[in-house]
């Protein structure tokens, strides 16, 4: 064989690893550690039955915490109930995040609670509530949300934009432009007061088991939702909702409004969803629908 015809047919390049180069492609935005190329084959495929067991294992893995916490720093943000901050937790970081995965793998882990404030809405004299989880209750959601995001993105509605991977405002609002460009007169603009407070757990965990049966996994979830709010002197465990401030509460209010999605597109309704912050002065999710 010749050096050009060598350089033609490259050696030990099998369809197999071609086809691995382009999953990792498709999915660059997920976490490397959770999401092998054999995990991700598994994902397009989809697994038996459409549901995934055997996740816990992927949440208290020291790779994909030791990932959660750089998400985490990068983010900033301050600290909790407990006060601690990023920089406190960093100082014994390998030692905080051997006693996290220690706790999720034994079952033993328990969130604290949020710390309520209260920010002041942009372009209104409105303020909404934002809950701050601990450094370490942050760093937990963001590994379950690692391991989540990839299971729901893959079926989500194409017409939902708000926080998506590689989706966002602009993105929403150029969608609506093309509606009208096509012809679309009628428009509807609906808001989702106070969404977040008020979406229904039981509704919310009956879509996360459709794909999701691991009980370990499920239960931390369920720990996250019922984190006990203090605000000042007074707390409260709620009832309902996601903490607005969580890390895992923008996939959470994604699955809760998927059906909808589904639903709008079966009839033939073109209709455009998207977060409050292509809308400054609306509160919670904003669904736009040209019909």
């Amino acid at each position: 064989m010749t050096e050009r015809q060598t350089e033609e047919r490259p050696a030990g390049v099998s369809e197999t690893t071609m086809q691995a180069g382009d999953i990792r492609a498709r999915w660059a935005w997920v976490e490397p550690s959770v999401w092998t190329e054999r995990m991700l084959m598994a994902l397009e495929k989809g697994v038996k039955g459409g549901k995934w067991f055997s996740l816990i294992d992927k949440v208290y893995a020291l790779a994909n915490l030791g990932a959660a916490f750089a998400k985490v720093k990068a983010n900033r943000g301050v600290a909790g109930v407990d006060h601690e901050t990023i920089e406190m937790f960093e100082q014994r970081l390998e030692e905080n995040l051997e006693k996290l995965s220690r706790s999720l793998r034994e079952g033993s882990y328990r969130p604290q609670g949020v710390r309520r404030v209260w920010i002041t809405k942009q372009g209104s004299k409105e303020k909404r509530p934002l809950g701050i989880p601990t450094v370490r209750d942050r760093v937990v959601q963001t590994a379950v949300l690692q391991v989540f995001e990839p299971i729901f993105e893959r079926e989500f509605g194409a017409q939902s934009y708000g926080f998506r991977p590689n989706r966002g405002c602009k993105d929403a609002l150029r969608r609506v432009v093309e509606l009208l460009q096509a012809g679309y007169t009628m428009v509807v603009d609906a808001d989702l007061r106070s969404y977040f407070d008020t979406i229904s757990w039981g509704r919310l965990m009956k879509l996360v088991e459709e794909k999701v049966s691991d009980g370990e996994v499920i239960e931390v979830l369920k720990a996250m939702l019922s984190q006990k709010v203090m605000e000042t002197a007074t707390s409260w465990t709620p009832e309902e909702g996601t903490p607005q401030g969580a890390v895992i509460s923008p996939l959470l209010s994604n699955i809760y409004l998927d059906p909808l999605d589904q639903k709008m597109a079966q009839a033939g309704v073109e209709m455009v969803r998207y977060a409050d912050d292509c809308a400054p002065r609306r509160r919670g999710k904003e669904a736009v629908m040209a019909a």
